[in-house]
């Protein structure tokens, strides 16, 4: 029994595994930041349009 709890605890494929998927959980985080931060910016640039053609054309 203890030999497969010390073999377990010297390979380097778990902890690989759960490294990848730390970075994977960052990365995705990021690009819905991203993401959120790039549609709030469209919203704002087309409110502003919208608003600046309501003067024109109203």
């Amino acid at each position: 029994m203890f030999k497969l709890i010390r073999s377990f605890l010297r390979e380097e494929d778990g902890p690989t595994a759960v490294e990848y998927a730390v970075m994977l959980a960052l990365i995705v985080i990021a690009c819905i930041g991203a993401v959120n931060s790039m549609a709030a910016a469209t919203a704002e640039s087309f409110d502003t349009s919208a608003a600046e053609l309501e003067g024109v054309l109203g």
